[in-house]
Parts: C-alpha cells; structure tokens; sequence
C-alpha cells in the first residue's frame, strides 16, 4: 500500500513534466493534438529570439541570484546561530524571514516604488537585469539562511570551541571547519534559489524593463493568447538544464561526504586508545 502511495504521488508531480517533454517533439502546430514525432518545434526555437534571449537572462540572472542568496544567507544564518543575544536581534529575525510569508506582490511593488525614487535621485539602477536580480535575492536569501541556519543547529559547536582552543582566529574557523562542514546545505540553498529564481514571475513582473524579459514572462504573456508548441521546447531544453545541475551539484556534495567521512575514519584510527 505504501508504494502505491508514494508511486501515485511521484505520477501526480512527474507526469506533467514528461507530457510536456513528449509534445515538444509533436509535428502537430495545436499543442494537445498528437500527429506524430517531429523536430520542428526545436528547429522553430531557434529562430525565436524572444525565447532564446528570455532563457539566456533567465538562467544568468538565476546564476547571479543563487550564489548571492547564498552568500548572504550563510551570513544572516551565522549571525543567528552563534550570537544569541545583540541588539535588534528580534527586528533581524523578521526581516530576514518576513520574504517567507509576504505575498509576492507586496514584494515586487515595494521594491518597484523603492527603486523608481532611487532611479530618480540618482539615475540608476534602469529596471532590467539588475533590478531582477535584487529582487530574486531579496526573496531567495530568506530560503537559504533557513536551509543552511538548520545545518548549523544540528552541528556539533565543540568542533569550533576545539578550533579556537588549537589556536585558530575566527575567520580560520569558519573556513577551515564550519564551511566544510556545512558544504551541503550551501549547496542545496543554491540549488533552491536557483529554481526559485528560475520560474518566478511575480516579482520579475514588476522589476523588469524594456529589453530585460525573462523567459517565464515570455511563456506567461505567450499563454493568455494561445501556447505556441516552441513553448514545449524550450521548457524541455530548462528541465535539461536543471536536471544538469542538479546531478552536478549531488554527485559535488555525495563526493565532499564521501571525502568528510573518509577523513574522521582515519582520524578515529589514529586516534590513541583512552584504554591503554
């Protein structure tokens, strides 16, 4: 019974997306008519500047907001897993978690309002590619500082108290010992807002400008007037990309556990009998 469960769970989320791989390759211009196995829609979309030009920001501002999440992210988890008492804890705390449960629309029109003045006091930034990425990484920080903050509750704070006592400063600490040790989770955070930063309209809706519009945008627009079968190519081509890095990131961090328990074994080997 608990396969059944879990496989018709898997069905509901998957199928969608195999459907979709499998009608980019329709011959039929109607995207719900099958009419046999055909090219054509991938030899369309390379024609297709709108899309391609959409894809190519997409992933670049994707890229840019997932390691700044991360970086950031990493920054705002520390501070709320190691100092547990400075002034203004409390207004830090929601800042940083209030993306979370804000709509995003209250988001991207709070940032618009915000960026139009400071366009206007001083002539930058134009709404296009950067005024995207602050945006996605306004949101996407908030979902890193959680993932990695609950990799550092779960770590041991005596590894870093046994850093300190051996002589290391604070930053050698947390280079030498806390990063390695929370390499995963950093690589997970990028992963998440990587997509988060990938399929988002909402927010790309109001800070993008003339010239910067990205491909959920494109598709978005495309759908009220009638989905072109090119649609299905490109969103084909995304779930390649995606699963690409997925694969890369997991066999990255798989080989970093790998290489993290290898190295305590042998340290526990070396280790001198407490007995004798």
């Amino acid at each position: 019974m608990r396969i059944i469960w879990i496989g018709s769970v898997f069905t509901f989320l998957y199928l969608p997306i195999f459907t979709l791989i499998i009608l980019s390759f329709n011959s039929s211009p109607i995207v719900t008519v099958w009419e046999g196995w055909s090219l054509q829609w991938y030899a369309a979309l390379a024609e297709d500047e709108e899309l391609i030009d959409g894809f190519l920001l997409s992933l670049k501002i994707a890229f840019l907001t997932a390691c700044s999440s991360v970086v950031l992210g990493t920054m705002a988890a520390v501070v709320l897993t190691r100092f547990k008492r400075f002034p203004g804890r409390t207004l830090f705390t929601g800042m940083v978690n209030s993306p979370l449960v804000m709509p995003e629309v209250i988001i991207g029109l709070s940032l618009l309002l915000m960026l139009i003045s400071v366009q206007r006091a001083f002539g930058f930034p134009d709404r296009g590619l950067v005024t995207i990425w602050l945006g996605h990484t306004l949101l996407g920080m908030a979902y890193a500082t959680v993932v990695v903050q609950s990799r550092l509750q779960e770590m041991n704070p005596q590894l870093e108290e046994a850093a300190q006592d051996l002589g290391c400063r604070p930053w050698q600490v947390f280079f030498w010992v806390t990063l390695p040790l929370i390499a995963q989770a950093i690589g997970s955070a990028w992963l998440l807002t990587f997509t988060l930063s990938l399929d988002d309209v909402v927010l790309s809706a109001f800070l993008s400008g003339p010239g910067s519009t990205t491909m959920p945008i494109t598709i978005f627009s495309r759908a009220r007037l009638g989905l072109n079968p090119s649609v299905n190519a490109v969103a084909t081509l995304t779930v390649l990309v995606v699963s690409i890095v997925v694969v890369a990131v997991s066999l990255w961090m798989a080989r970093t556990e790998r290489k993290r328990a290898s190295e305590q074994a042998l340290v526990q080997r070396s280790a001198p009998d407490p007995g004798t």
